[in-house]
């Protein structure tokens, strides 16, 4: 697949990202390149390879389930730079 300067400009519109005219072929060029290599990994042969989550097979260290009644509240808020009735306080961000 070949990236035009054309797509650049109408994807970076769309990202709302300004970039430069002169700018717009060799962006081109590399995004051209990077699509080629990703056809390339198409091309692999993958039949028989089992899906895995990691590169390194790891077994996570189990432990007991157990109810409890919490955590003491005090010492976290004391880390806090604002509490107030057991809750943080922050700043307003929503009107």
């Amino acid at each position: 697949m070949t990236i035009d300067a054309a797509t650049v400009r109408r994807v970076a519109k769309l990202a709302h990202i300004r970039e430069p005219e002169e700018r717009l072929e060799p962006l081109a060029a590399e995004l051209s390149g990077i699509m080629q290599w990703i056809e390339q990994l198409g091309e692999v042969d993958t039949d028989g390879v089992e899906p895995m989550a990691s590169a390194v097979a790891l077994s996570l260290p189990m432990r007991e389930d157990v109810v409890t009644e919490g955590g003491d509240a005090g010492p976290v808020l004391a880390n806090a730079p604002g509490a107030r009735n057991g809750f943080f306080v922050v700043p307003k961000v929503v009107e």
